[in-house]
């Protein structure tokens, strides 16, 4: 493993070092004497920069590199004590320095109060603060370990466990939690003792705050399991039994095989029926689960931002935010463009920009999830030919830089500014008008007047686009004269033969002065399929051919007004204020958590009647819930093109949660639940920070927990920030109002 190894003096200058992950901290910090000639008889400390400002002591020197936590890559510092005893790092903070020193555990405080600890951020750890957070803030589950009962129920034997060091690390770290020492601690053994067990977490990338705490669950679970060997089970179906009945040889059989304190706590039963279409055969089961994970209403519509590029080539592009179905297509969004732009919505082609180039070109009839929202999405207004008129041609046109290369002596190409779409009759496409409809184009972010000084080709208003046709066989000379000399000079009708021979030439010259080059491409513009250099002879381009044109260095450098070719209006779309979050109930995810579906036809359930696999329609209802019931936000969701975060608030009670009525058991006891503790999160898909809302124990008050920093918190403050903010709820954690040690699914 390497490690970056360096002076906190000079923590710039870093030297590459290799170890095993069985080394200790000692023979790093051996290692680092050699390295920057620290004779023994210094006394030195070692420190882990975690993140940019945030560094923690190594102070275990017979720790081992993996029990430490370092990782590839990690930043390590030695640090020499100063003359006067005292520690560099100490005079920083005396100092006033923003950087943030911890030690290997924890950092005192005589204001700390139990349970009020933070938890530093090793690097991108805050999905596991969070999660941390809401468990310390259980009290049945945190008693345990605080009172040590813990210890005689350790399976160090289970073949599904971590041998008890998730249990343990667990323990270390709720009882430095709910000392009353610690205003925070570093949970960095804890991390390394997961990331041993769940691969997933070893690393410092964001990862799922639920995902971490399921792990966390499962394997306490494990851990702590009561049966030394698991007896063998025949899953048993309902067979037409009564429910109460298959209900708790369910129960039962899970409780032979799984007995530890999580199931005391978390663990509830699922009631789940199949009904086969064809002979209508019903299968009915019941299993555990530990934590109830519900659907959101998926969103109806998407915002989307698109640029809208005229066919006007004097007018900017135009960014425009508009709203489409979620499940629509692309010609939802042309008409939804239409609508606040004006331009027909048959007039437009829906084009993905990257790199300079048509990444696609969308046809009407393909679907929305296709575009991401991070996409550059161009809508280009192209005029399509009328009924009885020319037929038109529309060409993908892109700008290249002709750059000399040393390897070789052709030169190369590199792709710049926005591609072009443009439509010409397939009966005028030459080479000469070609270019001049491509001038006409450019001629707001060019320079110069190009019809003057590089075209002697006058436009009539012929064609759409923008662009005017030519009439072949009428070109008519527009001559660049000094305006003085208009003024002064009276044209000669007598004018001699030689004079107007002169002209001739002079326009011929003038004629062949052209700002670029044609080349037939493919469609990354990377690769030239000919030169496109047939002078007066109609081309034939299919629609959608892809044609270059080539700039040498110092014509674009003079001319090209990079500047100008970038620049955009924003609508007034832009400007308005997006429509409020949408809100739903806590019990309308329930509701839609127990609605029937129809299994997909790549999910079929095998019908033993039938002998065959049928898609089945699969009901979802709740048997029993546990004595501390953990609600599962399932804000990501997923498809074969589209990815999204659902930012819904979801309005939940903070007290008086009545789930009896979801629960199908005629003999249940009343299931009513307060709030306990919330795990946020910000941010989009993949990004983002968590957070978490918990109440203490000893004292019954709200709190916050960011990160290392803990801060007063109210009911008021939970509910209203969904509403207001980017902060969305994700885990949700209610505990009964009468919360005692009985087994609540089968008292």
């Amino acid at each position: 493993m390497e490690l970056k190894l360096g002076q906190d003096s000079d923590p710039t200058e870093l030297v590459d070092c290799y170890f095993s992950k069985a080394d200790t901290i000692a023979t790093i910090e051996k290692e680092m004497r050699k390295q920057f000639n620290i004779p023994d008889s210094k006394e030195v400390r070692l420190w882990n920069r975690c993140t940019s400002n945030a560094y923690e002591q190594l102070s275990k020197l017979d720790s081992t590199i993996q029990d430490a936590g370092l990782y590839q890559g990690q930043v390590v510092l030695i640090e020499l004590k100063n003359e006067d005893g005292s520690w560099p790092r100490q005079s920083s903070l005396t100092n006033g320095s923003s950087f943030s020193y911890s030690s290997y555990n924890s950092r005192e405080s005589l204001q700390s109060q139990p349970g009020l600890c933070g938890l530093s951020n090793l690097g991108n750890t805050c999905f596991m603060n969070s999660a941390l957070q809401c468990l310390s803030n259980t009290p049945p589950l945190t008693d345990y370990f605080l009172e040590d009962k813990y210890e005689a129920e350790i399976n160090q034997d289970n073949p599904l466990g971590m041998r008890g060091e998730i249990a343990e690390a667990y323990a270390e770290l709720i009882k430095q939690m709910w000392s009353g020492q610690n205003s925070y601690v570093a949970p960095r053994m804890f991390k390394t003792q997961v990331g041993r067990f769940a691969p997933q977490f070893s690393g410092y990338q964001q990862q799922d705050s639920q995902e971490l705490l399921a792990f966390l669950l499962d394997g306490l679970h494990e851990d702590l399991n009561r049966v030394k060997k698991k007896p063998y089970l025949e899953l048993k179906d309902a067979n037409g039994r009564p429910d109460s009945v298959v209900a708790k040889e369910a129960w039962e059989n899970h409780r032979l095989r799984n007995d530890s304190i999580i199931v005391d706590i978390f663990h509830g039963l699922f009631k789940s029926t199949l009904v086969c279409p064809k002979c209508s055969k019903i299968s009915v089961t019941f299993d555990p689960f530990c934590y109830l994970t519900l659907p959101l209403p998926l969103k109806k519509d998407r915002s989307m931002e698109v640029f809208l590029v005229f066919a006007d080539p004097q007018r900017k592009p135009m960014q425009f935010r508009i709203v489409v179905p979620m499940m629509g297509g692309i010609s939802d969004l042309c008409d939804a463009l239409s609508k606040i732009s004006g331009i027909p919505a048959g007039n437009m082609v829906v084009t993905e920009v990257y790199n300079h180039r048509f990444q696609k070109i969308f046809q009407m009839d393909e679907g929305l999830t296709h575009i991401m929202p991070k996409d550059n999405i161009f809508v280009y207004e192209v005029c399509k030919p009328t009924e009885g008129s020319a037929e038109y041609v529309t060409l993908s046109v892109y700008f290249r830089e002709k750059k000399a290369r040393q390897s070789s002596a052709t030169p190369g190409t590199v792709l710049y500014g926005q591609p072009l779409l443009i439509a010409v009759p397939k009966h005028k496409l030459t080479i000469e008008y070609l270019y001049n409809v491509i001038l006409e184009r450019i001629g707001r972010y060019v320079k110069i007047n190009l019809k003057e000084e590089y075209s002697d080709v006058p436009l009539d208003s012929d064609t759409c686009n923008g662009f005017t046709n030519i009439s072949e066989g009428n070109v008519e000379e527009m001559e660049h004269q000094d305006s003085e000399e208009n003024k002064q000079k009276i044209p000669d009708a007598g004018a001699s033969q030689s004079e107007e021979r002169d002209e001739q030439v002079e326009r011929k010259q003038r004629q062949k002065k052209q700002l670029f080059s044609f080349s037939f491409v493919n469609s990354y513009g990377t690769s030239e399929i000919s030169c496109l250099t047939t002078e007066g002879k109609v081309l034939k381009l299919s629609s959608y051919a892809t044609v270059a044109i080539d700039w040498d260095s110092d014509t674009r450098k003079l001319l090209f007004d990079e500047h100008e070719a970038q620049a955009f209006e924003k609508h007034n779309s832009m400007f308005q204020s997006q429509k409020n979050k949408t809100s739903v109930a806590l019990r309308e995810c329930i509701e839609l958590f127990t609605n029937m579906e129809t299994l997909g036809e790549h999910d079929p359930w095998y019908c033993p009647n039938c002998k065959k696999h049928q898609q089945a329609t699969k009901k979802f209802d709740l048997w029993s819930l546990p004595r501390i019931l953990v609600v599962h936000l399932k804000r990501f969701s997923y498809n074969r093109y589209w990815r999204d975060k659902l930012d819904t608030v979801v309005d939940f009670p903070i007290r008086d949660l009545n789930m009896s009525e979801f629960v199908c058991d005629p003999a249940a006891s009343p299931y009513v639940y307060d709030l306990i503790a919330v795990s946020n999160h910000y941010g989009g898909l993949g990004v983002g920070h968590y957070t978490a809302y918990a109440k203490n124990k000893i004292n019954g008050k709200w709190y916050y927990f960011d990160d290392s920093n803990v801060s007063p918190a109210s009911e008021e403050q939970i509910v209203q920030q969904a509403a207001g903010s980017t902060i969305n709820h994700y885990t949700i954690l209610y505990p009964l109002q009468n919360l005692g040690d009985e087994d609540r699914v089968f008292q």
